[in-house]
């Protein structure tokens, strides 16, 4: 049986891949974060989804309250971080990970509108995660977040005529010392 190793790289190129196969790449003012989890568990099925969380107005479960929705709602409405950019994803997870900023419970998604905060919760999920798995995750929110590219194609430059420039006389090599050419320094 052969056995297929994936690098790094490949994991984050299968991602961008697939991504980009689906042409699912949004606004971030127009995608919800319940559909942008949706698609990133769809890209890394293997993540903890955490949703078993009951809503405080209904007392029902909410399926779509998972630790992704969680996690983009805290980069983008906790911490006002840029949704393109694959530092600032980082920089969210670094804070999960407890090697960036502080996690404010009381300000954590999910606190004023589940029975029980899962701050706690996510954080023990995420740091779970191994390296390869949080760089899927990021790769995959960057992917998904990248606004499509719409710039025209810039014209090919045509060459125009131009008059020949006329050639340059070649410069002119010293010649070599003579005996008492030092004598000409005094």
């Amino acid at each position: 049986m052969k056995r297929r190793v994936f690098t790094r790289g490949s994991i984050g190129l299968l991602v961008a891949i697939s991504i980009s196969a689906l042409g699912s790449r949004v606004d971030s003012q127009t995608l919800r974060p319940e559909a942008a989890a949706k698609k990133v568990y769809e890209q890394v099925p293997n993540i903890p989804r955490e949703n078993t969380y009951t809503r405080k107005e209904t007392g029902a479960i909410d399926p779509e309250n998972t630790l992704i929705s969680r996690l983009i709602r805290y980069h983008q409405d906790v911490k006002k971080r840029f949704t393109t950019t694959r530092l600032d994803w980082q920089l969210t997870l670094a804070d999960y990970l407890g090697a960036n900023e502080v996690i404010v419970e009381e300000r954590y998604p999910g606190q004023n509108t589940l029975t029980v905060n899962p701050m706690k919760s996510d954080v023990k999920a995420i740091q779970s995660l191994n390296r390869r798995q949080r760089e899927a995750i990021v790769t995959a929110l960057v992917i998904l977040y990248n606004p499509v590219e719409n710039t025209p194609p810039t014209p090919t430059p045509q060459p125009s005529p131009s008059p020949s420039p006329s050639p340059l006389p070649s410069p002119r090599t010293p010649s070599l010392s003579k005996p008492g050419d030092a004598n000409l320094l005094k």
